[in-house]
């Protein structure tokens, strides 16, 4: 009866932290604040490298290719400032999604309160850090390619202006 509990925990804990997760306002994501600015020590995202994570983070599933409610997280070929600016808070909204789910596993030690437990309630955190790893890796970079694409943008704008005045 205690494992029926704890899938049908686990389960409700996913299916809440996405819906509220969805729920909680773009505007209430800054990637710029704690907790999701980058650290001194990640490096702009590039301490992540070490652990190979650009060979390793396409292969984790996706939940944007099978919800319709989320945004996607591909940018395509040609990527837009309108889709990077989109994604960024995006990045945060998945990061926070992450950790309330580490942070309310453990929760599943109540079920068992035993070695079992402790086994049960380390398993969803294991598997919530690697997500959070890759929204603490693409953050930068994405931010990065935002400043770019705006630095375009200002250079297309300029150029047309001093065009039309010619």
């Amino acid at each position: 009866m205690a494992l029926l509990y704890s899938i049908l925990y686990l389960a409700v804990l996913g299916i809440l932290a996405h819906v509220i997760g969805e729920a909680i306002p773009h505007r209430a994501f800054h990637p710029d604040r704690f907790p999701f600015r980058a650290w001194r020590w990640e490096r702009e995202g590039r301490i992540y490298e070490h652990l190979r994570i650009r060979a390793w983070k396409d292969r984790l599933p996706d939940m944007s290719r099978v919800m319709p409610d989320m945004i996607p997280k591909r940018l395509g070929r040609t990527p837009t400032l309108y889709r990077v600016r989109r994604l960024i808070p995006e990045t945060c909204r998945a990061e926070a999604v992450h950790w309330a789910l580490c942070l309310l596993s453990p929760a599943l030690f109540f079920f068992w309160r035993n070695g079992l437990g402790a086994l049960l309630s380390t398993l969803p955190i294991l598997g919530n850090l690697p997500f959070i790893l890759i929204q603490r890796y693409n953050r930068p970079a994405l931010t990065a390619l935002a400043a770019r694409l705006e630095a375009r943008e200002e250079a297309r704008k300029h150029r047309e202006n001093s065009d039309s005045v010619s």
